[in-house]
């Protein structure tokens, strides 16, 4: 997909790239940094996104952020006719400080520079080299982002009134071989000789101290209207590191409504998806908005009134709702449901789900036995559709995503200028597998002194942990053991399926279902694991994951899954961990054993634990018992002459 590069929202000039619609959202969704061939962009915010953006529908997560709906980046076809289409979402370039990588002069390069698919070059050395982006950028907790300013750097460390007054743009990066590290890369006046070393420039307040001010605006922002007065202090950081950039994502699974329902309550899903109620509802109170509705009334075969009172209901559900961050509306409710019952649900194009089993006889090995007494339910989804939306970022540090303002970033939204009506999106099809761990026996190892005492411990990590109040999101007000144990099954159900199926572990994603509702709750206790895939490509639909969740496969997939998990490269520090990775979060799990690409987790490699699954002297895990029988099967088989 071509990203309209240094684009203003009022006149751009084109420079041609491609990055893939599933991108857009994450990592180089609103506010992520792009590297492109030794060219650095950053994406602007929703505003330069066209009109004619493909619409995605997904009512249930549009009702759980408060929006109208969503939208995708639409796909620009390839040669000529890319230059004919403005279409695309807009990245402008970040940061505009260039060097030359020959004469090491820096120039600060300007829209008016730009020339279409070609890159910025340097006009003083033969054969014109590409212009290198500069390594360090600034940024604040409230989420804005900007150039150094490299001439007051250059500077800030000046003796002597000629010095100081000096008025020329005019500055070298030079690097010096005679010492090492940041020491040897300076920023030097070409007119006045003041310059100083980049060594000390990720110290907290160094830009404050060389009298630097957060000047309130992104990249994208070109109006001077549109700063926003800040008072954070900003922070140097490195272009690609891992704090310039938090993207706050939020998914749903595709649920389509239950059987039974009333006949008013049928009418009201046609109506709310139908292919037209996204434009309804965008365009409500212009005059094409009659034409959307008699259409929706007469192919869904109801009244216009009806239409025009589901429209205020659902107008209503969104004003009662605060559009921040946070909202209680529990999506895995309704997936739980469809999955652990997936005869209650009618298959459609987007949910095509059916149960199976282990497939363990009578005579099959204990270890299995012992597997299969544990798990209730085995579902393979054929095809099901995931809506994945960006709702905001924050920068330097990550925000908890409860409110715009808390103790970590401030959370942007994706419209800086204004509220966002709606938000980016795409939406990916894929296959997966769900198992149901019988929450009798989850129950009852929930209640053993030694496992709710280890589960506490965590929990007060968590609790004092800046990604609390995002965790409370998936574990639910408290963190239960069947939640740590899940989650670490799921990652090694993921790592073991890339073996076995075909996948890499990247292209697989987890979704953890883990609660236990209050008493007197009409809501089922949640106890389960859903593994899918959702690339967005045609790794989507291998069919991979539904063979290998069929029996015999499956069976012996998790058997082996127990069996790796019981040992690490990094043990016996991993095994014995009392807490490590961020805010200690974890405790026996790290890189070697457990830990999986970022874009597979829900939360972010946190709240893993192999001790509650498989166990250990101290704490009995879930399922202890699979792999002890399993140890006992492999040792009678060498003992066999």
């Amino acid at each position: 997909m071509p990203c309209q590069c240094e684009g203003n929202l009022r006149a751009v000039k084109d420079i041609r790239r491609k990055v893939r619609r599933s991108q857009t959202i994450v990592p180089f969704g609103v506010g992520g940094i792009l590297d492109l061939r030794g060219e650095s962009f950053v994406a602007a915010d929703i505003r330069s996104w066209a009109a004619n953006a493909e619409r995605v529908d997904s009512p249930r997560l549009a009702r759980k952020l408060g929006v109208e709906g969503f939208r995708s980046a639409p796909v620009i076809p390839s040669g000529k006719a890319a230059y004919a289409s403005r279409s695309g979402p807009s990245y402008v370039r970040f940061p505009k400080w260039l060097f030359c990588p020959q004469c090491r002069e820096m120039e600060y390069w300007r829209l008016e520079r730009e020339q279409r698919d070609k890159q910025p070059t340097c006009g003083r050395c033969a054969g014109r080299p590409q212009l290198a982006p500069m390594r360090f950028i600034q940024v604040c907790r409230a989420g804005h982002m900007a150039d150094i300013d490299w001439r007051r750097w250059a500077h800030s460390r000046s003796e002597g009134h000629a010095q100081r007054q000096c008025q020329v743009h005019r500055l070298r990066f030079l690097a010096t071989p005679e010492s090492s590290g940041l020491e040897a890369l300076r920023v030097v006046c070409a007119v006045c000789r003041a310059g100083r070393n980049l060594a000390g420039i990720s110290q907290k307040n160094i830009l404050k101290q060389t009298g630097v001010e957060c000047a309130g605006t992104h990249p994208w922002q070109y109006e001077t209207d549109e700063t926003d007065p800040c008072e954070e202090t900003p922070q140097a950081v490195q272009r690609g590191a891992s704090n310039v950039y938090f993207p706050i994502t939020h998914s749903a699974i595709d649920i389509p409504a239950p059987a039974g329902l009333s006949e008013e309550d049928e009418s009201t899903q046609k109506v709310v998806n139908h292919s037209l109620w996204p434009d309804f509802n965008s365009e409500y109170g212009s005059p094409i908005s009659d034409a959307y509705k008699t259409v929706i009334a007469n192919q869904c075969e109801v009244t216009e009134e009806f239409v025009e009172t589901v429209r205020r209901r659902h107008a209503d559900e969104a004003l009662s709702m605060s559009p921040e961050f946070g909202q209680d509306e529990d999506l895995s409710i309704a997936e739980w449901a469809a999955f652990s019952a997936p005869e209650s649900v009618a298959d459609s194009k987007t949910f095509s789900v059916r149960r199976t089993h282990l497939g363990v006889g009578r005579d099959a090995p204990a270890s299995m036995e012992e597997l299969a007494a544990g798990i209730t339910a085995v579902v393979v989804a054929d095809r099901v559709r995931e809506v994945r939306a960006l709702q905001g970022f924050s920068r330097y540090e990550p925000s908890s995503g409860d409110d715009e303002e808390d103790e970590g970033g401030r959370v942007v939204s994706v419209n800086t200028q204004s509220r966002a009506r709606w938000l980016p999106a795409i939406e990916t099809y894929g296959e997966g597998i769900f198992i149901a761990v019988d929450e009798q026996r989850v129950s009852d190892w929930e209640k053993l002194d030694s496992v709710r005492g280890w589960t506490r411990r965590i929990m007060r990590n968590m609790e004092a942990s800046f990604k609390a109040d995002r965790l409370r999101e998936k574990t639910g007000p408290d963190l239960l053991p069947r939640f740590v144990m899940l989650h670490t099954l799921a990652h090694q159900f993921i790592r073991q399926l890339s073996y076995d199926s075909g996948y890499n572990a990247a292209s697989l994603r987890e979704r953890v279902y883990a609660r236990s509702h209050p008493p007197g709750s009409d809501l089922p206790p949640q106890a389960g694991v859903f593994i899918y895939t959702a690339a967005g490509d045609a790794e989507g639909t291998l069919g991979g994951l539904v063979r290998q969740g069929q029996p015999p496969n499956l069976v012996e997939t998790l058997i082996r899954l127990l069996e790796s998990a019981q040992w690490c490269s990094q043990d016996p520090l991993c095994a014995d961990s009392t807490g490590r990775s961020l805010a200690n979060l974890n405790r026996a799990a790290c890189h070697a054993c457990t830990l999986l690409p970022e874009t597979c987790c829900e939360i972010d490699n946190s709240l893993l634990d192999r001790t509650l699954l498989i166990g250990d002297g101290e704490v009995p895990g879930f399922f202890r018992g699979v792999v002890q029988a399993a140890l006992e099967e492999s040792a009678r088989a060498v003992d066999v002459p």
